[in-house]
């Protein structure tokens, strides 16, 4: 049914969670695996009142992430075809790579919580993405 299956991870413990959901279908249906990890812009926020070279920071942040999604790759006994370190809006990277590499369905987390009734990135997503998603419910305790 599924080609390729893209999970949208924040690297916290319930990234797993996801991980493993979207490996266990992927097996159902032989379809390739990849993760995602959507980080702020940090040029984006930096407001110019401190000089900081920005691009080191974020080079720093991208190789951090990388490690992170290669050590999150080798908890599951699946093989991860991509590990995607994007920065920005999350919508936005995950519409560019959905279509970039092929992915039919998308899977991320939502926290139950009370800031997630009002602030919600993954609503966002489900209002522009076009592809089939699963948003795996992840209760806060």
């Amino acid at each position: 049914m599924y080609k390729h299956i893209l999970v949208a991870v924040d690297l916290s413990e319930e990234s797993l969670i996801l991980l493993r959901k979207g490996a266990g279908l992927a097996e159902k249906c032989g379809a390739k695996l990849s993760l995602i990890h959507v980080d702020v812009n940090f040029s984006d926020l930096y407001t110019g009142l401190i000089d900081i070279n920005m691009s080191s920071v974020q080079d720093g942040v991208i190789e951090e992430t990388t490690k992170a999604l290669d050590e999150l790759a080798l908890k599951i006994d699946y093989p991860v075809s991509q590990r995607l370190n994007g920065t920005g809006d999350f919508s936005q990277v995950l519409e560019e790579a959905v279509a970039k590499y092929q992915i039919d369905l998308l899977i991320t987390g939502h926290h139950q919580d009370f800031w997630s009734k009002f602030m919600s990135s993954t609503r966002q997503v489900m209002n522009n993405v076009t592809v089939d998603m699963l948003v795996v419910p992840l209760i806060d305790e």
